[in-house]
């Protein structure tokens, strides 16, 4: 490509984003904070988004805050609702009060967008408002998102958790419909009981042949009546292989480096056209370039 055709470009700038998701305790919140403080460190203006309302203490201040538009403790108490029920309420109020996120999310130019995403699996696998929320998001034309789903590595130590983390982590990308990025938390505690595991860490990460865990439910009294169950559920996370699992330390910055490398490269933000980075990130991204201190993409 010419000089002259470089200089006649016209960059389009675009949001980036990452949707935090995963059952309670796997470790959003945590993960929304570091994840923040690593791309501000480079240099990346960052907006992260609470949308739990029942989150209530964050380790990070957010700069949006579904807490503004509606509270879980008082839609408990208006509509008598348990604390599951009130929080559909809260996203289907969200969902139609959607311009007031949006309004917020487009007055910030040239953002990496952090959402904090609640933990229940039935929002983001079975009901329909989350889906429709991330649904208008993705409608804002120059926002590019990808999902983070987070789990919590403790389901390796045991070959039926394992499975249902892999169907969670299944229905909620065919569900979704964006790229996605699974992480298998808590790694620091997972390596110091790695005896305890049936099998080698690649196995889990890798999702590799899991007629072996079949073998293991096999021995087990309990779940041995489950045999065709079980089979059933293996061959569908084969048949569509689509999970895999990336070990994430969140509090050692190399791990999270890694991480933000792949959600970089899941979101688009290594094709972003401005400042010349139009080729360069390409080949680097294409050709797994690092930084040799950071070991970082090249940027």
């Amino acid at each position: 490509m010419s000089q002259a055709v470089i200089k006649r470009f016209k960059p389009v700038h675009k949001y980036y984003g990452q949707l935090v998701i995963g059952p309670p305790g796997a470790g959003k919140t945590t993960y929304c904070n570091e994840m923040s403080k690593l791309l501000k460190k480079r240099g990346r203006k960052v907006v992260v988004i609470n949308l739990d309302p029942a989150n209530d203490g964050m380790s990070y201040e957010p700069d949006i805050d579904i807490r503004q538009l509606v509270i879980l403790e008082n839609i408990m108490t208006q509509q008598n609702l348990g604390p599951n029920g009130a929080l559909i309420y809260c996203m289907e109020y969200l969902e139609k009060n959607i311009d007031w996120l949006l309004d917020q999310i487009r007055s910030d130019n040239f953002a990496d967008f952090i959402f904090d995403l609640p933990g229940q699996v039935e929002l983001y696998c079975h009901h329909n408002s989350l889906s429709n929320i991330i649904t208008k998001l993705t409608n804002i034309g120059n926002l590019q998102l990808c999902v983070v789903h987070l789990v919590d590595s403790h389901h390796c130590s045991d070959a039926g958790k394992f499975i249902s983390a892999l169907m969670l982590s299944l229905n909620a990308m065919l569900k979704i419909g964006l790229p996605h990025v699974n992480l298998l938390t808590k790694v620091d505690l997972l390596k110091k009981h790695l005896n305890k595991l049936d099998f080698g860490i690649d196995f889990y990460t890798e999702v590799l042949d899991l007629n072996y865990l079949i073998d293991c439910l096999d021995s087990d009294h309990f779940t041995n009546k489950y045999k065709k169950l079980n089979a059933a559920f293996v061959s569908i996370i084969e048949d569509y292989s689509l999970v895999t699992f990336q070990l994430v330390n969140m509090m050692d910055e190399k791990s999270l480096v890694t991480v933000k490398n792949l959600v970089d490269k899941a979101n688009g933000y290594v094709f972003k056209s401005d400042e010349g980075r139009h080729i360069n990130s390409m080949l680097a991204c294409a050709m797994g370039v690092t930084d040799p201190v950071n070991n970082d993409i090249v940027e």
